[in-house]
């Protein structure tokens, strides 16, 4: 069980995505990164506030001035999954970065949870805040309640960026050795009588990677705002899986990385930060003719 909760607490994804030796530089790096006094990402109370919204409270989080961009962190993640990439924009956007519900400092003890009412949850934020739309920058399980905005309130999002997101719970998305090692896990915490608080929430969250999304590709077709579709090469989600989405979303743009994992967040933070925002600047480009695509 402790295994679990080490995955559960750093982002099932972002650890199913490295070796041994290199999550283990990656934990330090985020330990590091934990104790350093002027990080206070997910737990600053000049810039963290609880909204009641559908019927729990989600805390979140807002750094500078501008436009608004929102983040929005993967499976078992928090607001400090992005502290490599607050600091950049927040000095040309107005971030707003939350805990996903049943996630970090937003507790939901409800046993249902779904990427459709997380993505639900996070246009209500944005009503609560009185934004009508913003940019949407999506991680992982982030990734999905990104597309999910995208496709259920089209208005509520600007320009969309996601890295390390899936349509679907199968091989076609991830690779058969990733469920060979989570598959268990679930069974075994499915299985367990008198679960505590803790594993009835990793249950849910199990249960979310294992059994969701459904998302079908003429849903897909119908997202109308500019998408940036990122994927590492050696990513968890299979790289024709991240074309396949690519391929699905009618202006779309694709950026995979090379010699890069699930993590593009966080291992290519200084690359990541500054092609997203140079995406959210530019006008986005149609290749309508067979001119434009030779430059």
């Amino acid at each position: 069980m402790k295994k679990l909760f080490l995955i559960l607490s750093a982002s099932l994804f972002v650890v199913l995505s490295f070796s041994q030796d290199e999550f283990a530089k990656l934990q330090a790096g985020f330990e590091k990164m934990m104790k350093d006094p002027k990080n206070t990402y997910g737990r600053n109370k000049s810039a963290g506030k609880y909204y009641n919204i559908r019927g729990f409270k989600m805390y979140a989080e807002v750094y500078g001035q501008g436009q608004p961009v929102l983040f929005i962190h993967g499976n078992g993640g928090s607001i400090n999954n992005f502290t490599k990439n607050i600091p950049y924009f927040s000095s040309k956007y107005k971030v707003i970065i939350a805990d996903s519900r049943s996630h970090g400092r937003s507790a939901d003890p409800a046993d249902s949870l779904s990427y459709e009412m997380m993505a639900d949850d996070y246009a209500a934020l944005l009503d609560a805040m009185k934004i009508d739309s913003a940019y949407v920058v999506g991680w992982s399980d982030g990734g999905i309640n990104g597309l999910l905005m995208a496709i259920r309130h089209p208005k509520k999002v600007k320009k969309l960026a996601i890295t390390g997101a899936n349509l679907r719970p199968d091989t076609t998305a991830v690779p058969q050795e990733v469920w060979d090692m989570v598959s268990p896990m679930y069974e075994g915490l499915k299985t367990k009588a008198d679960k505590s608080d803790v594993e009835k929430n990793g249950l849910k969250l199990l249960r979310l990677l294992i059994e969701n999304p459904h998302i079908a590709l003429t849903d897909l077709q119908k997202i109308s705002c500019p998408t940036l579709v990122i994927g590492g090469d050696h990513d968890v989600i299979k790289e024709e899986h991240t074309m396949e989405i690519y391929k699905n979303i009618p202006n779309a743009y694709l950026w995979i990385l090379p010699n890069s994992g699930h993590s593009t967040p966080v291992v290519y933070s200084n690359e990541f930060n500054t092609k997203v925002a140079a995406f959210f600047k530019q006008p986005y480009r149609k290749f309508d003719s067979p001119e434009k695509r030779f430059f």
